[in-house]
């Protein structure tokens, strides 16, 4: 399978190609200019593997949580591009993304990953390694103060992933102690596809039309901005 993945829902700008079993990713951090940046790394990678859009199968996308304006660029991207080719799409969770970089660089078998979400709260879950050493997630997705995060109760060795480490470790520290990576604070389009792999083979793929964000924070906290 020929897989092209992106993500720019944090400061960070992600892209990466799967051809023939092999990843090649560029990763940069570049706050505010996701809309510029994103289109061109994806040609640099295209033109050096010697493909095209109509070449590929399938695009991956970092489908949130992460800014809400970095995540809508992610999906409208991903969205212009499979239209104009004809191809499917798949989102991937970018708490999921991170793990699967634990799991990818530290062998990690429990992962707690959490974004910064600006307003005092992290974006949060948990994950941890099934039998077959692929990733589960444990639980839900949530936007939360960290001094209000219930403890998570994973026990053994748990790695620590993203900017909400960062920010708030000791009050993430409380709910579920762990080793900060510091080495992963976003997550990276190459572990997009790992994740995504799966979700081809199991035909999971859907239109392009159906390719939807998940910003988790609620209508409520939106309206928390100023000048909402």
């Amino acid at each position: 399978m020929k897989l092209l993945a992106l993500d720019t829902s944090t400061e960070a700008c992600s892209v990466a190609l799967l051809q023939q079993g092999h990843i090649i990713a560029l990763d940069e951090v570049c706050p505010q200019q996701h809309s510029k940046r994103v289109l061109p790394m994806i040609d640099g990678l295209l033109a050096e593997a010697g493909l095209s859009l109509n070449g590929l199968d399938g695009i991956v996308f970092g489908r949130g949580p992460g800014s809400f304006t970095g995540v809508r660029i992610g999906v409208s991207v991903a969205q212009g591009l499979a239209f104009g080719a004809d191809l499917p799409v798949f989102g991937v969770s970018t708490l999921a993304a991170m793990a699967q970089a634990a799991v990818r660089l530290h062998q990690a078998t429990q992962v707690v990953a959490a974004i910064d979400a600006r307003m005092a709260e992290v974006y949060l879950a948990s994950f941890s390694c099934d039998s077959n050493g692929e990733l589960q997630q444990l639980t839900a997705e949530q936007a939360i103060k960290p001094q209000l995060l219930a403890p998570l109760g994973l026990s053994g060795k748990v790695i620590a992933v993203g900017t909400g480490w960062q920010t708030y470790a000791t009050e993430l520290m409380r709910a579920q102690p762990a080793d900060i990576a510091g080495d992963i604070l976003y997550p990276s389009a190459r572990d997009m596809l790992t994740l995504a792999q799966p979700a081809f083979n199991q035909g999971r793929f859907v239109s392009a039309e159906r390719a939807e964000p998940v910003y988790v924070r609620d209508e409520v906290s939106w309206k928390k901005l100023p000048g909402r």
